[in-house]
């Protein structure tokens, strides 16, 4: 992830002396994608990723910085091949988050847009297990830093479509207790980890209210 932001950004530097001044006034935009789950050993191993989705509108300032405001959803289920004892669920995350970014139009129709989203999520742990304890849905608060990139290729003056890639994480655990297993599960609760991370691969659209070209 660190090397794909450093590439983007010496791509960035090295083409602007070259490239037709685009910028991006109001927008509206949406993306979604397949949430790869990391990092967490239950959240790893137990976890399949199914969806994740942005909305947000965003506003771009001369000097390419951009500003977000935007809402979004995430699904994961539980893999039944990979639990100790039949549980099934999932885990529906819904978010509002605040957006900051740096976008560069390099040619008139390719872009690319570096930024971070910072929020709040609410994450609802729904399971078979939870039901039995009586605690279903688990509901979980977190607070949610994802920094991004995307590839943009301008279709025409007030649409366009992007390559997205996002780095999640979330200021929750997610251990075999949280889905409702009554033990650590063979797992060392030192490998549990403090947040929740994923990777998101996916594609987006941008709709642009004002025209790009100044």
């Amino acid at each position: 992830m660190k090397r794909l932001i450093h590439i983007a950004v010496i791509i960035l530097f090295v083409s602007s002396t070259n490239a037709q001044e685009i910028i991006p006034k109001y927008t509206f935009n949406v993306d979604i994608g397949l949430p790869v789950t990391l990092r967490s050993k239950p959240f790893n191993s137990y976890m399949q990723g199914l969806v994740c989705a942005n909305i947000y509108g965003q506003y771009s300032l001369p000097f390419h910085l951009n500003f977000g405001l935007g809402i979004r959803y995430s699904l994961f289920n539980i893999n039944e091949f990979s639990v100790p004892e039949a549980n099934d669920g999932s885990i529906h995350t819904g978010a509002a988050y605040l957006k900051i970014g740096w976008d560069k139009f390099i040619t008139e129709r390719f872009a690319m847009d570096l930024g971070v989203r910072a929020g709040y999520s609410l994450n609802y742990v729904n399971t078979d297990l939870n039901k039995t304890l009586g605690e279903n849905p688990r509901e979980i608060g977190a607070v949610l830093i994802e920094p991004t990139l995307g590839f943009i290729l301008s279709a025409d003056e007030q649409n366009s479509y992007r390559l997205h890639i996002g780095y999640c994480i979330e200021t929750f655990p997610v251990s075999p207790q949280t889905l409702g297993f009554p033990s650590d599960s063979g797992f060392d609760p030192s490998k549990y980890g403090k947040t929740t991370q994923f990777l998101v691969f996916g594609f987006g659209y941008t709709h642009y209210f004002k025209n790009k070209s100044q």
